[in-house]
């Protein structure tokens, strides 16, 4: 199979060498996302629950371009250095995936530090259902 990467605006360029989105027959997956703005490429400030809660919108405007929903969504591992506050990161992840609404598989774990300062990085795994 063919690997393809994908590139959207809606999300800050990287600034290492890395595929943000990598997609090999029906799975696409993203790479760890920090809260960066798309715009001037500086953390989000506010904290984990600001933080995550711009990881999910920058993720929700690049799916158009990444090809993929939410509905698709298979698994989201979610890594903070604040365990101590991840109520905050889970009320924005229940902003998104509200009752009513199946959420994917997520893990979560406790990391001494990430990217650039950040206190959340969420990456997504998408598997796309063959068309009959």
């Amino acid at each position: 199979m063919q690997r393809i990467t994908i590139q959207s605006p809606a999300i800050a360029a990287p600034r290492f060498r890395y595929s943000p989105c990598v997609r090999i027959g029906d799975t696409v997956q993203l790479s760890g996302m920090i809260a960066l703005d798309a715009a001037s490429g500086e953390l989000v400030a506010g904290g984990p629950g600001a933080e995550a809660a711009a990881i999910l919108r920058s993720l929700q405007r690049a799916l158009p371009d990444y090809g993929v929903s939410l509905d698709e969504l298979l698994i989201a591992r979610i890594y903070t250095t604040r365990l101590d506050l991840f109520g905050e990161i889970n009320a924005a992840w229940e902003a998104v995936f509200m009752p009513g609404v199946i959420p994917p598989a997520r893990t979560s774990v406790g990391v001494s530090a990430l990217p650039l300062g950040a206190s959340v990085e969420i990456e997504f795994t998408f598997v796309q259902a063959v068309q009959p």
